[in-house]
């Protein structure tokens, strides 16, 4: 591959090529250390210097447009030049590393390709090392190279037609066959953003709205090695742009917004959920109106989509951050899961379940009983599920010994709500792992406060018996309108009520 490259270049003189051939190589892993290897001297003025600068320039446009090379030379490398000169090379490389290449087949342009890794390595390595601060064209240049290489629609070829958010537990992630590049290109940005060279009053002027807009629409990559790029660069981008911290988290709900209330899907929700745990960790309290405005209407309303399954530890983890930082939200959140309660899917259920003890482990005992009647209903429903999982899971509830305690203290409220669930459960559950946590809590509720227990049982005892008679009562009503029916004679158009005779088999007489 190197000596088809070689094969690019025009005819050197002999004088020439006795000046290159006595310099280092400097581009990258793939060269040899033959004789076309070239470098530039810091030394000033001398012959050397301008004929090695005049071969490298020849060899880069013998690749690339001479547009891209235009200025001082890209592939030399910064150790090679003054300090004053390494801005306008560090420009010049970006310049270079703005030509995007297609990827989807790995033998095209591969000399190309090597060079623009390579130039990407050596300006990972500048942007780490130098101490100098960056030049306002020079951070111009760097936001222009990451939009061209970075910014891109995903078309509906590349994505899943599946309805759900993103990608499911049973779906094998998408690669991008361009990855090895488009990394290196991230670790570029994430270097320039976290540097100390970057001036935040200077750059804001270019990682600008719409610049964070185009980076957020990469969140629905479904190559989810470029979601976790995503998600640090924009954890730092928020950490030192301050004056667009309100714009990142504004157009985040809207993400949000129309993945709940449109599209009902979208890659990449577990990230963006990731980044705002450690956002919402950090707000000052008091709370914000601003920031109780995006628990209700952006976070609450998460839990509506029927992939919740996907994101729904960082969702936890969001919202349990706000019950701990202002113990007040811990109703509102309670009340918003349970305007949410799935109906017919057990397993989002039971998710809900395991979301509600740790929203429970965090409220305080005014909160909880601000709502504790239409929780406990809930849970009422859920022990007395047909579904195993469902009824265990609300049962483990009682393993949590805070809110074993918010329980015995509000006892009298609680325990005539549950009882008919135990009891039902006792009597005729399918699953003997229920039967057996069952037999636990209610032997739990007794040791509780016995006189309140031996009330709600008698009640129960009550009530049953109340079922029994009005179900004999109807049955008794029906008998009589169905004699009642029968002896009426049938005119017009009378309703009548047929019961179901079994016709005798008619045997042949044929043998």
């Amino acid at each position: 591959m190197w000596k088809q490259f070689l094969s690019k270049l025009p005819h050197k003189s002999s004088k020439s090529s006795v000046a290159s051939d006595s310099t280092p190589n400097h581009f990258g892993s793939n060269a040899t250390n033959s004789g076309s290897s070239i470098q530039r001297t810091v030394s000033g003025g001398n012959a050397v210097s301008g004929r090695t600068a005049a071969t490298v320039k020849r060899m880069s446009s013998a690749i690339f447009p001479s547009s891209v090379v235009a200025g001082i030379e890209p592939l030399l490398s910064f150790k090679d030049v003054p300090n004053h000169e390494k801005p306008n090379l560090f420009i010049s490389k970006l310049n270079l590393c703005c030509v995007v290449f297609d990827f989807s087949d790995p033998n095209k342009n591969s000399v190309e390709k090597d060079l623009k890794h390579q130039t990407l390595m050596d300006l990972a390595e500048y942007v780490s090392t130098t101490t100098t601060r960056f030049t306002e064209p020079m951070i111009a240049a760097s936001c222009k190279m990451f939009a061209a290489n970075l910014f891109r629609v995903f078309t509906a070829n590349n994505r899943s037609n599946s309805s759900g958010g993103g990608e499911n537990e049973e779906e094998e992630p998408m690669f991008d066959p361009s990855w090895c590049h488009l990394q290196g290109v991230y670790d570029l940005l994430l270097r320039f953003i976290a540097s100390s060279s970057l001036d935040a009053k200077v750059g804001k002027k270019y990682v600008d709205h719409s610049f964070i807009l185009r980076l957020l629409e990469l969140f629905d990559s479904e190559d989810p090695r470029e979601r976790e790029c995503l998600k640090t660069i924009l954890h730092r981008i928020y950490g030192k742009f301050m004056v667009h911290r309100p714009f990142i988290r504004k157009a985040v709900s809207n993400i949000f917004y129309k993945f709940v209330f449109e599209t009902d899907r979208h890659n990449g929700i577990a990230e963006l959920l990731e980044v705002f745990g450690s956002v919402v960790s950090g707000f000052a309290l008091p709370l914000k109106e601003e920031h109780k405005i995006f628990l209700w209407r952006t976070l609450i309303p998460l839990h509506k989509p029927r992939s919740v399954g996907v994101y729904l530890q960082q969702l936890t983890f969001c919202v349990t951050q706000f019950v701990e930082k202002e113990p007040k939200l811990a109703s509102t959140v309670i009340m918003g899961l349970l305007k949410y309660w799935p109906v017919t899917n057990s397993q989002k259920e039971v998710m809900f379940l395991s979301e509600l003890e740790e929203v429970l482990e965090a409220t305080n005992m005014s909160e909880f009983q601000k709502c504790m009647i239409p929780l406990f209903r809930r849970i009422g429903y859920c022990l007395s599920s047909s579904h195993f999982q469902v009824a265990e899971r609300a049962l483990f509830l009682w393993n949590n010994d805070h809110i074993v305690t918010l329980v015995a203290h509000n006892r009298q409220v609680i325990m005539p709500l549950i009882f008919p669930a135990l009891e039902r459960n006792i009597r005729s559950h399918w699953n003997q792992a229920v039967l057996n946590v069952t037999l636990n809590v209610k032997k739990m509720f007794a040791e509780m406060d016995e006189e309140l227990f031996l009330s709600c049982e008698r009640k129960f005892e009550e009530e049953e018996d109340k079922l029994i008679a009005l179900e004999e009562k109807r049955r008794i009503t029906w008998e009589r309108l169905e004699t009642a029916a029968a002896s009426q004679p049938v005119t017009g158009k009378t309703a009548v009520l047929v019961t179901p005779t079994t016709t005798p088999k008619i045997v042949s007489s044929f043998a």
